[in-house]
């Protein structure tokens, strides 16, 4: 439906108030499409907040969103800074195991945003969070509020770090 939707926008061109329209319409249009009413960066910003989920996790299509928005934000190589995370958005879901560990903590808070993770993120995110080199500090001095923060990472622990925990 989206995809009928966008040929249907852009029946006549790409409109300039192309922001003014639902995000999740914009995963189905590319960035050079969108480079005429805006910046890259302002086009990833968007797909970062639209439902990622409208794509499969593991379609050609997502995968090129992703490696387009690496590419757009000049990302040299697998570490993500915190204004690049959040530019990402729901991106950050479909980031592999090496990002997670080389951005260590900054992607903690975003990545409890996700759905569900691949094996080689959880692993990256046991290792992230064990180090305890995150502004979360490691798993012996969380709060209850360290955890609300970290809600949806918590399936992600394994019994070292679920043991680290005060009670």
């Amino acid at each position: 439906q989206l995809s009928c939707l966008l040929r249907m926008v852009t029946l006549h061109g790409i409109p300039e108030d192309l922001d003014s329209y639902p995000r999740d319409l914009l995963l189905f249009l590319s960035p050079s499409d969108y480079a005429a009413t805006g910046s890259c960066s302002q086009y990833f910003s968007n797909i970062g907040k639209a439902n990622l989920d409208v794509l499969p996790r593991e379609s050609p299509q997502r995968k090129q969103l992703l490696l387009e928005a690496l590419a757009c934000l000049k990302i040299p190589g697998t570490q993500i800074n915190e204004e690049n995370a959040e530019i990402l958005g729901r991106l950050v879901c479909d980031l592999g195991g090496e990002y997670i560990r080389s951005s260590g903590g900054i992607l903690l808070k975003d990545l409890s945003q996700c759905e569900s993770f691949l094996p080689d993120q959880e692993e990256a995110i046991r290792d992230v969070i064990s180090s305890g080199n995150t502004t979360f500090g490691p798993p012996a001095a969380w709060s209850a509020f360290t955890l609300r923060d970290l809600t949806g990472l918590i399936p992600v622990f394994d019994h070292n770090i679920l043991q680290e925990i005060p009670k």
